[in-house]
């Protein structure tokens, strides 16, 4: 039998819209009421934390008591998500009298509306419905944002020129290599590029989604070998912006953080390109992650320093204070290490750190090459040359280098 519901949108801002029950499915089904501008009033004698901090913050209003006869008059739209049956049958029957549509969360079929599995992207909302199937709903929901966010589907947008999503250049963090791990949005941008300058960092995958006639940018600084010029890549991402393209400046990681994004954002300003900054997930916390190293524990430590190794300590470049780091407790994670990690390590002993404190050395973090290498600090540099550690490599020093599941 074909699904007898009928797809509308409906423009619920300013309007009264009840939901009963407060536990997690009306913590699910909240924030996409709240964007959509409802006046949403829960019934409900008890909520999740996320649900009562909404409330605590004016987002909606709570009415913390059970049910009652009368509680969807004047209501636009009402959701009975107890778990209770017999209270969510009340509050259906209540809505058909009243001529209100109602979600039953927990026997769908008999409300008289049905959530549908939906998504959202650049500016497009659609929802799926299966005739009582959630699962495959959110399934099919899910594939069709994939294609959208890979360029694969076409969303039909207007010209890029009526795009307000689409600046002169999008300066777009990657995350630590893995391609699912860039963000939706700056998967999204990238899918909608007409040149990708790009790091030898980033993740690689992601260019063999591009369309044919976009032009690809090679801006990779490889460690201790050819670099791109700074000043050219800059004069690159504006030359191009100021001829009419739009550009995405592709980065590994984190554009912010040790990645000489707020240069490149600084160069476009002073030329007059509009330029946007999406942030990715940072390899210095993520690599750690998939290493089963989190950078903080509870009763462990309290404070986390990101350090970069580019330069060594005592060198006249250098910006930290090693002794300071050395006398901490908590975690130190070091980036572009390898190196010199001899230098690091004697200079965190030389500091006072003991000799025993747990290090963990991640090379190519969430690739399928991943290593990683366990040790301690006074140990760690010779493991390492001798495991042939190759950057990228993350290092983490501190009590949670050394905790196991």
């Amino acid at each position: 039998m074909d699904d007898p519901h009928y797809l509308s949108g409906l423009q619920l801002a300013g309007r009264r819209v009840v939901m009963v029950g407060g536990g997690s499915v009306a913590q699910r089904r909240l924030p996409r009421l709240l964007r959509a501008g409802a006046r949403v009033e829960l019934v409900s004698p008890h909520t999740t934390p996320s649900v009562s901090a909404m409330a605590d913050a004016g987002e909606l209003v709570w009415h913390e008591r059970r049910y009652a006869e009368g509680d969807l008059a004047d209501a636009w739209y009402a959701l009975a998500c107890t778990d209770d049956p017999e209270v969510n049958a009340a509050v259906c029957a209540e809505a058909e009298r009243e001529r209100v549509f109602c979600v039953r969360a927990d026997e769908g079929e008999s409300g008289s509306a049905v959530t549908p599995a939906s998504g959202r992207h650049g500016g497009l909302l659609f929802g799926v419905l299966s005739g009582g199937e959630p699962l495959r709903s959110a399934a099919v929901r899910d594939s069709i944002l994939d294609a959208l966010h890979a360029g694969t589907v076409l969303d039909g947008r207007a010209p890029r020129t009526d795009d307000t999503e689409l600046p002169g250049v999008a300066l777009v963090g990657g995350g630590p290599g893995d391609p699912d791990l860039i963000t939706v949005r700056g998967r999204r941008l990238l899918s909608r590029a007409d040149v990708v300058v790009v790091d030898r960092l980033a993740p690689r995958e992601l260019l063999d989604e591009l369309a044919p006639e976009v032009e690809v940018v090679d801006a990779a600084k490889i460690p201790y070998g050819r670099a791109a010029s700074q000043d050219v890549i800059n004069r690159t991402l504006v030359e191009k912006a100021q001829e009419g393209k739009f550009v995405v400046r592709l980065k590994g990681g984190d554009p912010y953080l040790f990645g000489r994004g707020f240069e490149e954002v600084q160069a476009c300003v002073a030329a007059g390109v509009p330029v946007t900054m999406v942030p990715g997930i940072t390899s210095a916390f993520a690599v750690p992650a998939v290493a089963d190293v989190p950078v903080t524990h509870r009763g462990v430590a309290h404070e986390v320093v990101v350090v970069s190794g580019h330069v060594a300590p005592g060198d006249p470049r250098s910006l930290v204070d090693w002794s300071v780091l050395a006398g901490l407790r908590g975690t130190i994670v070091l980036m572009m290490g390898v190196e010199r990690l001899p230098q690091f390590a004697a200079a965190l002993l030389d500091g006072g750190r003991s000799a025993d404190t747990p290090a963990t050395v991640i090379e190519d973090g969430t690739m399928r090459t991943q290593r990683t290498l366990r040790s301690t600090l006074a140990k760690v540099a010779d493991e390492a040359a001798a495991a042939d550690v190759k950057p990228p490599a993350v290092i983490v020093f501190g009590p949670v280098a050394g905790l196991t599941r």
